[in-house]
């Protein structure tokens, strides 16, 4: 079964207490294809301007990720971010961000990727997303994310799009936002209104929350003991919950959807030992099952 990803791919500044790191691989579309890629085989669908990171060339070695949706645009300058958590390893703040090539025309799907099964919609302009997921007539599993950006600016493009998908990922001040509900219960079925069948909602250090018409499922977060870098974890999360759902089928009923939820869950707490790709990379699939294990023990009483 076929997984697909659009997104973005950047190149990132982050400062953490641990340190700064500059000009390092980063965006969404890079993180969940490599976390995915634990689970199932992936086809990336992006763009990089000619200044494009050297290490993208290799990043993907040994990984069972197709990345020959990827364009390299002369004349074009790469998307690029610079983040701070030296305030709060839960938030990151902004310093800079410079949009570039995400500022242009979309990626073009190859019209091999056309048939793809599952496909996960990385947060960027609603109306985007939307067009994106036209390419995917076949589609079983729809997915997307979003941000504060186009909740407040977009809206009711943000709205057509809901309408067409399965599954909609945000986090907790998101779905505030989105839905005017303090109590995230209330906001996770408001969203289930809007189109979706189900609604992830992140929360950082503290799990995540699960809505669908089966009712409401609340986990954890993995007690991770080593915090470097959290940038990427919320798509590593995503990676991983849309890898395990491609795996079993893309089968969304309640039993599946919250053991992906697990599998997303402990490949991010990989993610976030090391900056960038650091954390994945030093991570296999038997490690993210033994991690499963514990969690779901943790949870036993």
């Amino acid at each position: 079964m076929s997984l697909v990803v659009t997104g973005s791919i950047g190149i990132d500044t982050v400062e953490t207490p641990y340190g700064r790191r500059e000009n390092i691989l980063g965006g969404s579309a890079i993180y969940f294809s490599y976390a995915a890629s634990f689970f199932t085989p992936v086809r990336l669908v992006g763009a990089v301007g000619a200044d494009a990171p050297e290490q993208l060339k290799s990043v993907f070695a040994g990984r069972d990720v197709d990345a020959s949706g990827l364009e390299v645009r002369a004349g074009s300058k790469t998307f690029r971010w610079h983040g701070s958590y030296l305030k709060d390893m839960n938030e990151a703040e902004t310093k800079q961000v410079d949009l570039n090539v995400l500022a242009e025309a979309a990626p073009r799907v190859p019209e091999k990727f056309h048939d793809s099964s599952f496909v996960f919609l990385a947060n960027t302009h609603p109306a985007l997303q939307r067009q994106m997921a036209g390419n995917f007539k076949n589609a079983r599993l729809l997915v997307a994310d979003t941000m504060n950006l186009w909740i407040n600016n977009e809206r009711q493009a943000l709205v057509e799009l809901l309408k067409i998908i399965h599954g909609l990922v945000l986090n907790d001040g998101e779905a505030r936002l989105l839905t005017g509900k303090k109590n995230l219960v209330e906001a996770a079925r408001d969203v289930l209104t809007m189109g979706p069948k189900f609604v992830v909602i992140k929360k950082g250090e503290h799990g995540c929350l699960m809505s669908s018409a089966a009712g409401t499922f609340v986990l954890p977060a993995y007690p991770a003991d080593k915090v470097i870098d959290p940038t990427g974890a919320g798509d590593s999360f995503a990676g991983g919950m849309m890898g395990y759902l491609a795996c079993q089928g893309g089968s969304v009923d309640p039993e599946n959807l919250r053991r992906a939820l697990a599998f997303g869950t402990v490949t991010a707490s990989y993610a976030i030992a090391d900056f960038s790709l650091g954390g994945l990379q030093a991570t296999t699939r038997q490690q993210i099952d033994q991690r499963r294990e514990e969690l779901k023990k943790a949870m036993s009483f």
